[in-house]
């Protein structure tokens, strides 16, 4: 825990702007109460009996994980709804926009509106999830995850309960909407660059916050909130592990301009394949390197002369709506899909 004095620093760094000084005693009466939240361990001030439909109905469940998890349940019943369009979700995964510090939109962004208009050619409907916005937008935050599983899987929630913390000020979590955005979607296209060898870092927080989706118990009240030691009794009874998000159609395209992008690729591929999505073909996944070792200052020109790797993008857009298609079709078939899994988690 923080000193009273330590808290009261911290609150002030987010108030520096002078300005803020004609709020005098307001703020140091806002101030205060930030404390009492925080010593007080106010996580989550508003809640609400969970209801019917859950292991302890009369649970108090915070107000933003119950309507977060309804909202869930809805889009999870229009993505199977056969009447439902097909319906793509192109991630980009770089930090950089127009926006922000560089003042210049991303090579990232850009190819993903190459695939998004082959994708709506093909009648699919396309949702564009901007990472970026995570450092370009007032008070827009993916926090990191706790990494609940590690201590029981039961204990991570789907969706994640870990936030918003209010007594901590983790707020504004916008994985409460990124969760529902993929269960909507039939397909899921992510454009990366590659960043110190690694995924950047605005799609790992994004990847491991997704954890609650393969094996996440989507019943908080199971296990009283954050109970350690009832998510460990119901996990040694026999968990399902659930893969909340299996069967959906994924395509990746991963650019560089040194060194990493195969590696990236792989790692991506792994993670959605141990998730349960599906890739749509051998043209579904691509990377490369855009001006191999040329100057940054004229990495977009490159792009624009390089036709091949905008075809070729072109190509991963057609496999993806071809797969979904497929998908939405039953005709989609994945050998031994169905066969039980030996070790399960």
């Amino acid at each position: 825990m923080l000193s009273r004095q330590q808290f009261g620093s911290r609150f002030a760094q987010g108030h520096a702007d002078l300005a803020f000084a004609t709020a005098g005693p307001d703020l140091a009466r806002v101030e205060t109460i930030a404390w009492e939240a925080y010593a007080d361990g106010r996580k989550a001030p508003v809640t609400h009996a969970a209801g019917a439909g859950f292991a302890k109905p009369d649970y108090q469940a915070s107000v933003e994980w119950l309507g977060t998890r309804a909202r869930l349940k809805t889009a999870e019943s229009t993505q199977k709804d056969p009447r439902t369009r097909p319906r793509v979700l192109v991630i980009c995964g770089s930090p950089r926009n127009d926006g922000t510090c560089p003042g210049e939109m991303s090579k990232s962004f850009r190819i993903a509106h190459i695939a998004i208009k082959v994708l709506k050619r093909a009648g699919l409907d396309t949702d564009l999830l901007d990472l970026s916005l995570v450092t370009s937008e007032y008070g827009r935050n993916i926090h990191p995850c706790k990494g609940c599983p590690s201590t029981a899987m039961p204990l991570c929630h789907w969706p994640c309960s870990c936030y918003p913390n209010h007594s901590l000020g983790q707020t504004n979590d916008w994985m409460a909407e990124i969760y529902e955005r993929w269960t909507a979607a039939h397909g899921v296209l992510i454009v990366t660059p590659v960043h110190w060898y690694q995924a950047p870092s605005v799609l790992k927080l994004m990847i491991d916050r997704l954890v609650c989706a393969d094996g996440g118990n989507p019943d908080l009240t199971s296990t009283s909130g954050k109970n350690a030691a009832e998510a460990k009794a119901l996990e040694l009874s026999g968990w399902a592990y659930p893969k909340h998000l299996a069967g959906r159609v994924y395509g990746l395209v991963v650019h560089g301009d040194v060194a990493g992008t195969e590696r990236v690729r792989l790692a991506l591929a792994d993670w959605l394949d141990w998730m349960g999505l599906i890739a749509a073909g051998t043209k579904s996944q691509l990377d490369r390197y855009i001006g191999y070792y040329e100057p940054y200052a004229t990495s977009h020109d490159t792009l624009d002369k390089d036709t091949a790797v905008q075809d070729e993008v072109r190509l991963v857009a057609k496999a993806l709506a071809a797969g979904v298609k497929l998908l939405r079709q039953g005709k989609l078939v994945v050998p031994a899909a169905k066969e039980p899994r030996p070790r399960p988690k």
